[in-house]
């Protein structure tokens, strides 16, 4: 079996920069998200442009909005027949319709 491809050091502290910064910026979308400052609507719109957004995975989305915890959300996605595992930029224009429908 191969190894892994040898980093430099300076390439190795770009890559946990860029890891940290798309952390931050998911849990900034979930906290907006949580407070109602950011609609579903939007951060479909951002996933399109922004790869960190459009990067997360769609049942951590609709988990962080209010009223909708983990079950909820999976039984949504279940009904509108979306994988869990699926990315906001991964989405259908009729899944994104059905959800933004179903969450309104």
């Amino acid at each position: 079996m191969p190894s892994p491809p040898q980093t430099t050091p300076e390439q190795r502290a770009a890559a946990l920069a860029k890891a940290a910064a798309a952390r931050r910026a998911r849990a900034e979308v979930k906290e907006l998200l949580s407070t109602g400052s950011l609609s579903l609507a939007d951060v479909f719109d951002r996933g399109a442009t922004d790869e960190f957004v459009g990067g997360m995975k769609i049942d951590k989305v609709l988990a962080a909005l209010p009223r909708l915890g983990k079950v909820k959300t999976k039984r949504l996605l279940e009904e509108h027949g979306v994988a869990e595992n699926r990315r906001v930029r991964s989405l259908t224009e009729r899944q994104r319709r059905d959800l933004l429908e179903a969450v309104s």
